[in-house]
C-alpha cells in the first residue's frame, strides 16, 4: 500500500514537474509579445554594426575633452529629453559624430549646435534620428469615442 501511495506521489510529482516549464516558457512568450512594441532598437544595431561606437574611439585626451565639454553642455540643457541627453558622442581627431534618437528636429538641432559649439564648425557629423513617439489619446478623445460608439449603437436598432 506504502508502495502505491509513492509511486502515484511521484507520479504527480514528475507530471507537475514537467508542466511548470511549458507554463513559464508561454508567460515568457506572452510578455515578450507585450513588450515588442517597447524600444527595440535591434534593427539600427544591425544597420550601425559597421560603424564605429563610442568604446571604439580613440582615447586621446584631446578627444575626451571636446565629448566630455559635448555632453556636459547637453546635460546642462533642462529643455532636453532624456533621449538628447543620451546620445552618443563619439570624437575621433577632433571630428564629432553624434548618433541615437532625439524627440524633435528641434532638439536634434541643439544638440548638433551644442556639439558644433565645442568642436568647431565643419567638425561635427550629426547622424541623430527623430525618435516617433506612440500617440497617446487624451482623456476628451477617448470620451469622445465612447460617444460616438455608444451612439452608433443605438442607431443601429
Amino acid at each position: 500500500m506504502k508502495t502505491n501511495y509513492l509511486l502515484l506521489a511521484l507520479a504527480l510529482a514528475a507530471t507537475l514537474g514537467l508542466s511548470v516549464p511549458a507554463q513559464a516558457t508561454e508567460s515568457k512568450k506572452s510578455t515578450s509579445d507585450t513588450t515588442s512594441g517597447a524600444a527595440d532598437n535591434t534593427r539600427q544595431n544591425k544597420q550601425h554594426s559597421q560603424e564605429m561606437t563610442a568604446d571604439q574611439q580613440a582615447e586621446t585626451p584631446a578627444d575626451r575633452k571636446i565629448t566630455q565639454q559635448i555632453r556636459q553642455a547637453i546635460v546642462k540643457d533642462k529643455s532636453l529629453s532624456q533621449y538628447a541627453h543620451n546620445v552618443k558622442i563619439i570624437t575621433r581627431g577632433g571630428a564629432v559624430t553624434l548618433k541615437g534618437p532625439v524627440r524633435s528636429e528641434k532638439e536634434k538641432q541643439a544638440v548638433e549646435k551644442a556639439a558644433t559649439g565645442v568642436a568647431g564648425q565643419g567638425n561635427v557629423k550629426n547622424e541623430l534620428e527623430i525618435a516617433h513617439k506612440k500617440e497617446k489619446k487624451s482623456g476628451k478623445e477617448k470620451n469622445s469615442e465612447k460617444k460616438s460608439d455608444t451612439s452608433n449603437k443605438e442607431q443601429e436598432k
